[in-house]
């Protein structure tokens, strides 16, 4: 596939639509509004990626390449879709003369949470004859980069809450890091799809069954020797307790226990009846699963969440239905009280729900668990689509806009602001920049002068085919996870 031909299609002639002798044009990438309720900043990632893919290795070939092939190539496309017409090939034949790609890209660190309005990234020409690339790559640049920054967003969204119950009800903090496990790989759109909204979770957690985001992070990003950017504990799956029958379901626990005699199983257990699994399997299996060296995950996987896990209250008084799955397994197993006087279970078992989980749901199961007295820590959450497919760009408005052109060597501050909408849609003002305050909260400045710019927050990342700065992965995460507003070195 032609690179250069990953746009819209309407990109194709907009070179020559710009005034004559169009200069430069600067433009910048900025979440606008927000569909989340509360949810005021976003956190930027997948810059790196972008670049690195799309602008370098993608790139290769076609600056290798036989130029002649590649401009017939290309007017095969283009007059086949628009008909025949005056594009032409010159501007591709000149960029492939000129050996690189003549951009700037300024940023904001990846990892930083952005408030709406405020740009994450600008991005200008180098090259006096080249300002038409500058929104040629729009497309490409929105498609590659709201989902990650989406689902990153609303990651650090989840392990905010988590953190917050795990402080309110004394369960570990270090435990937060895996209480929110990625399952969503299944249900994205493609593969890199669900690697780019996977690096967007692990941002915020440590758990995760999408093992191709983590090769995607150290491809893209890379990290130290040693460093555990994703893990994930032995599982099993509903063709697995099946296959023994329903009769057998008992024998098929334990040989799944003997299996794995230490370390962590998650073991779906609503196959066919979950409250017989509560009540008479696992009281035959106590004394197995209190001697492991390890824990015994219970994982329900159907009906509603916070009713499973926390009880129903209109169930019969005294059910396995009306005490939910917690209480019941801290009836059997019991467990420990911690310092704010919640029961957090015994170390040998717990419970998964990772089925319609979202950020409201998690907060109605970990409310529910707290009313009850127990520990936020007796839940992992497997969080899938719910939270992480269903989003669109316009969750958090992603939009790229041009601010500033130069023609015939003369700046000129551009904006748009459509008469008909409420606002949302209006663009920043020329010249760009990002301030800090002593808190580390960001604000936008229009029309900045160089010296803004030059003090601006938008560091320039990447110029002319290189990278002039490169984070690894763990200092990406580590800036997501530091406290909010506090002073950024």
């Amino acid at each position: 596939m032609n690179p250069l031909l990953l746009i819209d299609g309407y990109k194709l002639d907009h070179r020559r639509q710009y005034p004559p002798n169009t200069q430069r044009v600067y433009s910048n990438l900025t979440a606008r509004a927000s569909r989340v309720p509360g949810q005021e900043e976003v956190v930027f990632l997948g810059l790196q990626y972008f670049l690195r893919h799309f602008l370098m290795d993608e790139l290769t070939s076609f600056f290798a390449g036989d130029i002649d092939a590649i401009a017939a190539r290309y007017t095969v496309r283009v007059n086949g879709y628009l008909g025949a017409n005056e594009i032409g090939t010159d501007h591709i034949r000149a960029l492939h003369a000129l050996g690189y790609l003549p951009l700037e890209f300024r940023a904001v660190p990846e990892g930083t949470s952005v408030p709406l309005r405020v740009p994450l990234l600008t991005v200008e020409n180098t090259h006096d004859d080249f300002a038409w690339l500058v929104n040629y790559y729009e497309t490409l640049l929105s498609a590659s980069l709201w989902m990650p920054c989406t689902s990153a967003t609303n990651a650090l969204r989840l392990r905010r809450l988590l953190d917050s119950y795990a402080t309110q009800t004394g369960s570990p903090p270090e435990f937060v890091q895996w209480q929110g496990h990625d399952f969503s790989f299944r249900g994205m759109a493609g593969v890199e799809s669900g690697m780019l909204s996977g690096m967007g979770h692990l941002v915020a957690f440590t758990g995760t069954d999408t093992i191709p985001a983590i090769d995607f992070i150290e491809t893209y990003y890379g990290t130290p020797n040693g460093y555990l950017i994703g893990g994930s504990v032995a599982a099993t799956e509903h063709s697995v307790m099946c296959a023994g029958g329903q009769s057998g379901e008992l024998e098929t626990f334990a040989r799944l226990l003997d299996l794995y005699p230490s370390g962590i199983l998650s073991v779906v257990s609503d196959t066919w009846d979950l409250w017989h699994v509560l009540t008479s399997i696992l009281p035959q299996l106590k004394e197995r699963i209190m001697a492991r060296d390890g824990k015994i995950v219970i994982r329900p996987d159907s009906g509603d969440p916070v009713k499973i896990v926390c009880g129903d209250p209109d169930a019969p008084a005294g059910s396995p239905e009306r005490k939910g799955v917690v209480a019941m397994l801290w009836e059997l197993f019991g467990g420990a009280t911690t310092s704010t006087g919640h029961r957090l279970l015994d170390s040998h078992i717990g419970c998964i729900y990772g089925d319609s989980i979202s950020y409201e749901r998690a907060s109605a199961i970990l409310a529910g668990l707290d009313e009850n007295g127990y520990a936020s820590a007796n839940v992992v959450f497997g969080v899938g689509s719910y939270t992480y497919q269903y989003v669109t760009r316009d969750t958090y408005n992603f939009a790229m806009k041009a601010t500033w052109v130069q023609i015939d060597g003369k700046g000129i501050d551009i904006f748009k602001a459509p008469a008909t909408d409420d606002g949302v849609k209006n663009s920043a003002k020329g010249r760009l920049a990002v301030m800090s305050d002593d808190c580390g909260r960001l604000s936008l400045v229009n029309q900045a002068t160089v010296e803004q710019e030059t003090e601006s927050q938008l560091r320039p990342v990447w110029r002319n085919g290189k990278f002039l700065a490169f984070d690894s992965f763990d200092v990406i995460r580590d800036r997501a996870l530091r406290p909010q507003h506090v002073a950024r070195s």
